[in-house]
């Protein structure tokens, strides 16, 4: 068995935009601890994101400010969006390490609308699900009430979590699972005391400052989510380390002070589910290593709250593999013949949706493909193979496939059997595309010292070669530097 971390994040952010450095929030290293291992995946969870309708359509148009925020982070460090799904406000980014790509299968993104009858999405629910070293890992992001009297019309999904019972929901997340789940979001679960017993929020403030160590039973114990798992009610399947934090609701902006109109509580949480023998001779597990809000964050009137987890997968798993075969020569743009090779595992079954992705060789999320071909319109398939042996089949991609500017690209072979659900079987090594009219303007700079000499200039081994463009053809020049500029 090998070791997966996994770092979760939920954070409801009052549709504030980001004001602070969020590297802290993610745990990254600093000048002071610079070997700390990153996880593995990074699950980000938000709620309450500004979505306003002239919102909506910028962030068709862009990326959210938050996501974008994150992105500059992570992206960074080398992780990856696996996957991200948003319901209006709900956004969950799921970021995995480069190196787990080709193990990622069964990836699967829904939301559920249950705003005014199904039919708007201020509540609802958005979820993924994917399978990772053969172990089921279900991230989700969810928002619940115990108060809202509004009926969940997907009762029958949500009841596997919530053991049979119909609860009363704003925003939350139905998934399936199968290994591992992992529930995360603002429950909205309050402090509900006895009414002959019910103490003010300020007596309620006053109580918290008395706590020792980190001690919260004596206010725990009215909690609505643990109420509800006690009286088997709700979340009974589901496990929560032990809270060692305070109440993350609700703050006045910009403060740590409670804003005392509200009880304070315990909204904002991270819940987990193991299924633990459902292989022979293999015992799966989750391992909390810290649970925790990170107080220091002002901009909502929630704190984030994290979690670190490792969980056990299987080793060396490599059922359905594709290896691509290097690409040795220069894909030029135009290129009516370029041909490369790739090699399936006997069990891979080319589905009719079977796709290779072209992606930018330094690409930050899966969905950000630049061009695609369906397997069937590049494949050229060659004798059937033996049973049980591997197959290599020479992948031909028509004119016009889509790169039409110099760079470094990858391919990505993707398994699709149906529009939902996805798998990563292969990703190839970084290549070169090229146009033709690049060659007309290497400079090599032997070549470039020899002309200045005989032209009467001076010459130097050292010569900037950008000084001297005798012999040039300077509109083919500015075509091949147009091509290096990006904007950001």
């Amino acid at each position: 068995m090998d070791t997966l971390r996994f770092y979760f994040v939920t954070w409801n952010v009052a549709t504030k935009s980001p004001g602070q450095d969020l590297n802290s929030l993610l745990d990254f290293p600093s000048q002071f601890n610079r070997n700390k291992p990153l996880p593995d995946f990074y699950v980000i969870g938000l709620q309450e994101v500004k979505s306003a309708p002239q919102n909506m359509v910028m962030d068709s148009l862009f990326t959210d400010p938050w996501t974008s925020t994150f992105n500059k982070i992570l992206c960074r460090q080398g992780f990856i969006i696996a996957k991200t799904i948003r319901l209006q406000g709900i956004i969950l980014i799921v970021y995995t390490q480069l190196k787990h790509v080709t193990h990622l299968r069964d990836i699967e993104a829904q939301y559920t609308k249950i705003g005014f009858g199904g039919l708007w999405g201020n509540k609802g629910a958005v979820s993924v699900r994917f399978n990772i070293y053969g172990c089921s890992v279900c991230l989700v992001n969810c928002h619940l009430t115990a108060h809202e009297h509004l009926h969940h019309h997907r009762v029958t999904d949500y009841n596997t979590i919530v053991n049979n019972h119909t609860y009363h929901v704003t925003e939350t997340t139905h998934i399936l699972f199968h290994d591992y789940v992992f529930f995360i979001g603002d429950l909205n679960c309050r402090l509900d005391h006895p009414p002959d017993e019910s103490p003010s929020a300020e007596e309620i403030a006053a109580a918290l400052q008395e706590v020792e160590k980190d001690k919260y039973a004596a206010l725990l114990k009215y909690d609505q989510l643990y109420a509800s798992q006690e009286l088997d009610e709700a979340f009974v399947e589901l496990t929560e380390p032990e809270i060692r934090f305070p109440p993350t609701y609700k703050f006045i902006l910009g403060t740590d002070d409670y804003d005392l109109k509200r009880k304070p509580s315990w909204t904002d949480r991270i819940l987990y589910k193991v299924v633990p023998n459902n292989y022979e001779n293999i015992t799966l597990r989750a391992d909390c290593l810290s649970y925790n809000d990170v107080p220091h964050y002002t901009v909502s009137d929630h704190k984030p709250v994290v979690a670190v987890y490792t969980i056990k997968v299987m080793a060396n798993y490599t059922e359905k593999t594709v290896e691509f075969a290097p690409v040795v020569r220069i894909w030029y743009i135009g290129d009516a013949d370029f041909r490369t090779q790739c090699t399936l595992s006997p069990d891979v079954e080319i589905n009719p949706n079977d796709w290779i992705g072209i992606y930018d060789a330094d690409f930050h999320n899966l969905d950000d493909y630049i061009a695609y071909e369906y397997l069937a319109k590049v494949s050229l398939p060659h004798d059937s193979p033996e049973s049980g042996q591997a197959r290599t089949i020479t992948l031909s991609f028509p004119v016009g496939s889509g790169v039409r500017t110099p760079g470094f690209y990858r391919f990505i072979y993707f398994s699709q059997p149906n529009n939902e659900v996805r798998s990563v079987l292969g990703i190839s090594d970084p290549f070169e595309v090229c146009s033709k009219e690049d060659a007309l303007v290497t400079i090599d700079p032997c070549e470039q010292a020899s002309t200045s000499s005989s032209s009467g200039k001076p010459t130097t081994a050292t010569t900037d070669l950008f000084t001297d463009f005798t012999g040039l053809d300077v509109t083919k020049l500015s075509r091949h530097f147009s091509n290096d500029l990006s904007i950001d």
